[in-house]
């Protein structure tokens, strides 16, 4: 499984809007939607909510993966945004987050999702990589280089 399979280049925005912890979730959803319109909003939101209930998704250098099952969907789908000034997302090392990769898989899906979570967590442990992505001017760049970074070895 390679993150392409499932994080469409119409799902990745290069400069999000969000300033807080929920507004992350909502523009999250949003772009899923824009990239797979047979996904509603308001359920993807809420199923990254519970989620964030139980522990922030926020992995610490910068990274969160906010993630979660939805009933009715048939693949994986992915979002990936960009926050050029940082969110304050409760990570787990207290500094602000600027890359969120959001992920909603099937409800009966478990070894799917925990692979890809674990892939995406893998590819975001570089510090290169990650800066390299904040530095990426638009959204097909940052496509671009998640891609080749993660068809590597």
């Amino acid at each position: 499984m390679r993150i392409a399979d499932f994080l469409s280049p119409q799902a990745v925005v290069a400069d999000m809007q969000a300033r807080t912890k929920a507004e992350v979730l909502r523009e999250l959803s949003a772009t899923l939607v824009r990239a797979h319109p047979t996904l509603r909003e308001d359920r993807l939101v809420a199923v990254l909510q519970e989620r964030e209930k139980l522990g922030s998704t926020g992995i610490g250098e910068g990274v969160a993966i906010p993630h979660g099952k939805l009933a009715g969907m048939d693949s994986l789908q992915a979002a990936f945004c960009v926050s050029r000034t940082g969110v304050d997302f409760e990570s787990i090392d207290g500094k602000p987050t600027h890359l969120f990769f959001a992920l909603v898989a099937p409800e009966n899906s478990a070894g799917v999702h925990l692979k890809a979570l674990a892939r995406i967590s893998r590819l975001f442990k570089n510090p290169r990589f990650r800066a390299a992505i904040l530095e990426a001017p638009s959204a097909a760049d940052i496509h671009a280089l998640i891609v080749q970074e993660d068809a590597r070895p």
